[in-house]
């Protein structure tokens, strides 16, 4: 393979994970990173600095648009920001001292038990939002968003869980160099009882700031290649400007659907690859 096939071969295979990144609030390295790595034979140290460069290209090509129609939750986005930064620092920190085969695993068991949830028992989006509690409103967390040509209020709950998921969705991004929107998406839609739509856009808003946290270590050691890293970007940049167009008009099944489906796929492979020592 040529450099410029190989250099096609990679925008093109990022575009689709930028596309699917946006739609499910799971950044572009879920599909990056096993590209990369088991079909185009990338070093993973490489194929996971790329994937974060791209994890910061979809966010910032995602969040824009998610911003400007009035999904995304930024008062949420930067409250929880803390919490993922923090956890992604101390996640850098552990590297070479905790074992991340086991914790992979784990992880990778987390996401069956997700995937399951999103795609066999998800509540429908309907009547009374949930009521916010009292922390939720003193920090203001909750908000609107639009349904069918009006807005919708909504109100966030649990907190200090939500909080504390996300303190550990940024220490997996730290250990496994993963974006960790699944967690992400979890914490809010799950934990918190914000809207689905709502939960993957704001997801799509904080994931740049956690794999920053990630990336300028993977910098200092020299796992950036830009002859791989400038595709992935470019690529994940333009897939992730399609899939905000189509969210918007998506029906929150289909989102769920395509969520469960991709985290089931992340699961495995986070398995497979702790049992196989690859991570």
């Amino acid at each position: 393979m040529t450099a410029l096939e190989f250099t096609v071969v990679v925008w093109a295979l990022s575009a689709l994970a930028g596309f699917l990144g946006a739609l499910t609030g799971l950044g572009g390295g879920v599909v990056v990173v096993p590209a990369l790595t088991l079909a185009l034979g990338v070093d993973m140290k490489y194929a996971i600095g790329a994937s974060l460069v791209s994890v910061i290209a979809t966010s910032s090509g995602a969040a824009a648009a998610y911003v400007r129609e009035g999904f995304s939750n930024i008062r949420i986005g930067m409250f929880l920001e803390i919490a993922t930064t923090l956890g992604a620092v101390a996640g850098a920190i552990l590297v070479g001292r905790i074992g991340t085969h086991a914790l992979a695993i784990i992880f990778g068991l987390v996401l069956i038990q997700a995937a399951y949830q999103a795609l066999f028992k998800a509540a429908p989006e309907t009547g009374a939002p949930a009521a916010p509690d009292a922390l939720a409103t003193r920090l203001r967390l909750n908000g609107d968003y639009p349904v069918g040509g009006k807005r919708q209020a909504y109100g966030a709950r649990n907190v200090r869980t939500g909080f504390g998921i996300m303190f550990a969705a940024g220490a997996l991004s730290g250990l496994l160099g993963i974006g960790s929107g699944a967690l992400k998406v979890i914490a809010m839609d799950r934990a918190m009882r914000i809207p689905f739509k709502v939960s993957t856009t704001t997801s799509n808003f904080m994931i740049g700031v956690t794999a920053a946290a990630s990336a300028g270590l993977y910098l200092i050691h020299g796992y950036i290649d830009p002859r791989v890293a400038m595709p992935v970007m470019l690529g994940v940049l333009a897939g992730a400007l399609v899939g905000a167009k189509v969210l918007v008009h998506a029906r929150t099944r289909t989102l769920r659907f395509v969520f469960g489906a991709v985290i089931l796929i992340l699961a495995v492979e986070m398995i497979v690859n702790g049992m196989l020592g690859k991570v």
